[in-house]
């Protein structure tokens, strides 16, 4: 079985290649976006299995994404997982189809927890068996 793929959008490179090193120690394949531009392109050439979307970005805001995303048949299909500072943006989010919320920084196996379960629901089997401690 192929790994899942998994679309990383945040505009902070640090953060952006921290998530990307513990998704791949845990064999996961993983495209990167630093806007909301890109996170869109990216979507419909790679298509993920599922998106860690930070809200607050140059130009559009994550928001923006996730109504392109809805949009779009292609996309819709997408779950995204919302990892922002904005804790109180954390309803919003969920009402604007975040299958789930993380304030940074998030907690590694809470965020893989969460990732195994999302994946686990569109139909993938993954065992995380390595912690990353950040």
């Amino acid at each position: 079985m192929a790994q899942p793929r998994i679309l990383i959008v945040d505009d902070d490179a640090d953060h952006r290649q921290g998530l990307n090193l513990r998704l791949r120690a845990n064999d996961f394949e993983t495209v990167l976006a630093a806007d909301a531009a890109q996170a869109v392109s990216a979507a419909k050439k790679d298509r993920p299995d599922l998106v860690l979307l930070d809200l607050r970005l140059p130009g559009d805001d994550g928001f923006v994404v996730m109504e392109q995303f809805r949009a779009s048949a292609e996309l819709s299909i997408i779950p995204v997982i919302v990892i922002t500072i904005l804790n109180s943006a954390r309803d919003r989010a969920l009402e604007a189809g975040a299958v789930a919320f993380f304030q940074k920084p998030a907690d590694n196996a809470e965020l893989l927890a969460a990732i195994r379960r999302t994946l686990g629901k569109v139909g993938f089997s993954v065992v995380l068996n390595t912690q990353i401690v950040s």
